[in-house]
This record gives C-alpha cells, structure tokens and sequence, in this order.
C-alpha cells in the first residue's frame, strides 16, 4: 500500500475526486479536507464530528456530522470514545467544496433530534441514504437508525428503527439492493430496495436479511461495493478490508496495519485505485484492487 498522506486526525468519508484529489474529513479536527499530493488543505471548519461524506447532484459534499466525540491517544493510535463534552445532537451538512460555505440541513426527523450521522450514500434518483450510529454517553446510548432524505432539505424519513449501531451504507451495483454494517456484533445487512425511501422489511432484529455475521473478534465500519457486486468493509480491530460475496458465502481479508481501518472508497483509472483511510494512525493509503468499484451516482456517472 502506498502512503498518500499522515498526520490526519481520524480521517473517514473519502471521496476520489475526478481530478484526482481525495476529499476525506477529519473526525477530530472538525475539517472537511482536500488531500491533493501528499498535502493538505482545509475545505471548512464544521466542528462537531463530520464523518461521512458523499458528492450530491448539486456539486456540493454532503457530510454527517456526528455532532462530535471525544479521542484519546492509546499505543500510537487516536482512538474514539463517547460524545463529546461539548456535543449537541448530529446533521446532514451541505458543502460548497469551491467557498466551503455550509449549512446545517437536517439536525431532526418526525421532530426527533439525529444522535450521531455517519455515512451517506446517493441513488440515481438524487436521494440519499444515511446511517445513524447513535451516540454513546456515560450511562447510556442512543438509538440508531437508518434514514432517507432529499439533497435540498425538503423532506426526511426514517425508515429503520432502531438497528443497532449501524455504520457503513452502500448500494449494489444494480441499485435494488441496500447494505449497512452493523459495528459492534460484526454483522453485514442488506435489504430489497422497493422504491425512492423504501425498503422490504423482514421481521429480524435490524429489519433486514443477514448476510454474514463475524465468527471472530473484529467490528465492521464503513463500506464500498465493487463492479462485481463484493461488499468491501473497512474491518475494525482485524484492522484491514473484509470482502463479501452477496450471499455472504465468500469472505477475503486484505490487512492494512492499522486496527482501526475504517472507509474504503474506488477512484483513479476505471476505479481500481482503493483509497483506504487508517483513522488509527491518521494515515490515507491507496492500493490496486482486483475489482473496479461501482460508479457512483454524481461523482463517477
């Protein structure tokens, strides 16, 4: 794997850029940020915890915002703990990329405030999909949930909940198929996608078909789907890249060194560049990888 850049502080969300710049946030630093040559630059200052980040069919980078955590540092690595002492609630932040201008466009659904937004992924119909992780405090923990929105703030729904601590978000290369990790059990969902916002639910604890759960000590986080329909999960603890069949059948490890290896996403020539973000040792890396990845909607179309 090739170092692209350190000294990052907790980087998740990458976006590979089609002018070959890698957009990332900065979980502790409150930053969405360019990576561009091994340097760095500041988009915007969001404060909180903004964690995934994806472009919409306006230009702008759509983040969720965590609302902000507290990291400590352990063995070399930053690690995250609970909600921060100064933390609010979660969002979905819009971001000019070119004046970092952004606005908060949803802090709440059905008039219930969003804990903790991680990862977002857009459908060809210009709508996104975001995981609510839920947020740990001294005594107890939220509830998290999946959620579908609208890019100009006009409507949200809440269509899984609660699930438990659901993390990475992506859609098959078909689009009739929706996946979300669960991080603490280790455990790989996806659902039948019917409509813009609407899944098949099934009566299971997260209301949706289990693809594979984790035999060993390892979490999941974030998530790529390939050309070929693989479920590339960024691997926590295990750190590295767990690759899954659809069906669960067929699972590969690709170690990266850093057990807290936490966003994979596809870019360069006919996207077969991984980028992959150790958020441990605040390090981008990138690396060829066997199968390009899924174009995605208003970034790779």
């Amino acid at each position: 794997m090739q170092e692209i850049v350190s000294g990052l502080k907790f980087p998740e969300g990458p976006i590979a850029m089609p002018d070959g710049s890698v957009i990332l946030v900065e979980i502790a630093r409150g930053t969405l940020t360019r990576v561009w040559d091994g340097r760095t630059e500041v988009i915007a200052e969001l404060g909180g915890g903004p964690n995934g980040a994806a472009m919409g069919p306006d230009g702008m980078i759509y983040v969720c915002n965590n609302g902000g955590s507290k990291h400590y540092e352990k063995r070399g690595l930053l690690i995250p703990g609970g909600a921060a002492d100064g933390y609010i609630g979660g969002s979905i932040q819009r971001v000019d990329p070119n004046t970092g201008k952004y606005d908060d466009l949803y802090t709440e659904c059905d008039g219930n405030r969003l804990s903790g937004p991680n990862d977002i992924v857009f459908d060809e119909h210009g709508g996104f999909w975001f995981t609510d992780y839920a947020k740990s405090h001294p005594r107890s923990r939220d509830l998290g949930g999946i959620y579908y929105a609208r890019p100009g703030g006009s409507s949200i729904k809440e269509v899984v909940f609660p699930i438990p601590d659901p993390n990475g978000v992506g859609l098959s290369p078909d689009g009739k198929t929706l996946y979300a990790a669960e991080t603490n059990a280790g455990r790989l969902w996806a659902w039948e996608i019917l409509g813009p916002g609407e899944l098949a639910l099934e009566p299971t604890p997260a209301r949706g078909r289990l693809v594979t759960g984790s035999k060993d000590l390892q979490m999941f986080d974030s998530l790529a789907v390939d050309a070929n329909g693989n479920i590339c999960v960024a691997t926590l603890l295990n750190g590295g890249i767990s690759t899954i069949s659809p069906d669960g059948a067929t699972i590969t490890h690709t170690p990266t060194g850093d057990p807290l290896t936490t966003n994979i996403c596809f870019g360069g020539k006919d996207l077969t560049t991984a980028y992959i973000t150790l958020s441990g040792t605040g390090k981008l890396v990138s690396t060829n990888w066997p199968n390009a990845g899924t174009p995605l909607w208003f970034l790779n179309q």
